[in-house]
């Protein structure tokens, strides 16, 4: 296969025990597990890329495993000892003994995530032959900022920004607004917060240098994975994506269950 896209799903969530099970309603009122609706999104991905992609469920929890059965998807066990989601997808890739050109890293708490975020990352990847890793990264409305300002202000973690080089490398990433804004969502005219779409594309080369690795003081403070690459000296490149008329957001806390279904009913999405 040329590629292999591995969604890594954890029942011991720090922020959300149990999440990938949460149900989530959608425009019809009809309610889906997040897991099942992220496996809906790979497979949306899978389709758009006209094939020769491979699509597993990577867990280290028999709950998620009978879910991700139960709704069809190919399950791929791992060890509890998995730190972060990269790590088990790097473990899934050893233990199913499969070696694609190019490994994807699609997030179990991200059901909004539009098919072309994964084909334009494997797109990228393609034509950037000595790229270890990509990632999309999507430019904020205000309303977004709005939001991310509002979680940080009631003292919750939500979603990740970046800030970015003029080749498309990233910088950094964190869980604050960056860059600073001083609480405004639109800046001369342009929202210039990017929002980092928990989404990977990566060689297999770069997947086993990154277990070789132990966690840095910024991944360790941020508690973001990717930052291990930058810590390490190896280049993110990010990819600009856009999303007309979608929205994104991924599930972190319980209070953003009727966020994304509020977003699944204005999109439509059953």
């Amino acid at each position: 296969m040329k590629a292999a896209i591995v969604i890594p799903a954890r029942f011991a969530s720090t922020r959300y025990p149990g999440k990938p099970l949460v149900a989530l309603r959608g425009a019809g009122g009809r309610a889906r597990t997040l897991l099942e609706r992220s496996v809906e999104a790979g497979r949306r991905a899978v389709a758009l890329a006209g094939g020769g992609i491979g699509l597993f469920v990577a867990t280290d929890d028999d709950r998620i495993a009978d879910e991700a059965r139960r709704i069809g998807a190919e399950v791929i066990l791992t060890s509890s000892a998995c730190r972060n989601g990269t790590e088990r997808v790097a473990e899934a890739i050893r233990r199913a003994g499969i070696a694609p050109e190019i490994v994807v890293n699609l997030q179990g708490d991200a059901p909004l995530t539009p098919p072309h975020f994964v084909t334009a990352l494997i797109a990228h990847m393609a034509g950037h032959p000595g790229t270890g890793i990509a990632t999309p990264v999507l430019r904020c409305d205000a309303e977004s900022v709005r939001n991310f300002i509002a979680d940080r202000a009631a003292g919750r973690v939500g979603a990740t920004t970046v800030v970015s080089d003029r080749l498309g490398r990233a910088l950094y990433f964190s869980k604050e607004v960056i860059p600073f804004t001083n609480g405004r969502g639109v800046v001369d005219g342009t929202v210039p917060v990017f929002h980092h779409v928990g989404l990977y594309a990566y060689r297999p080369a770069a997947l086993s240098a990154y277990t070789g690795w132990e966690p840095g003081p910024l991944e360790t403070l941020e508690g973001l994975e990717q930052l291990r690459f930058l810590e390490n000296g190896h280049p993110v490149d990010t990819v600009e994506v856009t999303a007309p008329g979608a929205a994104f957001w991924e599930l972190n806390n319980p209070s953003d269950v009727a966020l994304i279904e509020g977003y699944l009913a204005r999109m439509g999405m059953e």
